[in-house]
C-alpha cells in the first residue's frame, strides 16, 4: 500500500505559476506523475517521470510545465508556469508501485482569465 499526500493547488490568474508537490509513503521505483481532470472531461496525463529521470509531457503543457522527482525523499513535483484557463482542473498524483497504480486525493487548480 502506498499513501500519497498532495499540496500546492490554488486559484491563480492566467500567466501565473503554481507548484504541486506529492509525497509518497514508500520508496517508488516505478513511474511517478500527475494527471488532471477538468469538469465533464476524462482524466488525462499531464506529465510523468521515471526513476531514472525520463519525462513525458502532454502536448498542451510542453514548454510550460516541468516535472521533477526526488528519489531519496520519495516526492514528485510539478512546476506549472504560464498557466492558462484550460489548465483548470483537479490534479492527481500517480505512482506505480509493484505494478499497481496509486492515486492521491487530488488538488484543485483554478486559473482565471
Amino acid at each position: 500500500q502506498v499513501h500519497l499526500v498532495e499540496s500546492g493547488g490554488g486559484l491563480v490568474q492566467a500567466g501565473e505559476s503554481l507548484r504541486l508537490s506529492c509525497a509518497a509513503s514508500r520508496n517508488i521505483f516505478g513511474s511517478m506523475g500527475w494527471y488532471r481532470q477538468a469538469p465533464g472531461k476524462q482524466r488525462e496525463l499531464v506529465a510523468s517521470i521515471t526513476r531514472g529521470g525520463i519525462t513525458t509531457y502532454a502536448d498542451s503543457v510542453k514548454g510550460r510545465f516541468t516535472i521533477s522527482r526526488d528519489n531519496t525523499e520519495n516526492t514528485v513535483n510539478l512546476q506549472m508556469n504560464s498557466l492558462k484557463p484550460a489548465d483548470t482542473g483537479v490534479y492527481y498524483c500517480n505512482v506505480v508501485y509493484v505494478d499497481q497504480n496509486y492515486w492521491g486525493q487530488g488538488t484543485q487548480v483554478t486559473v482565471s482569465s
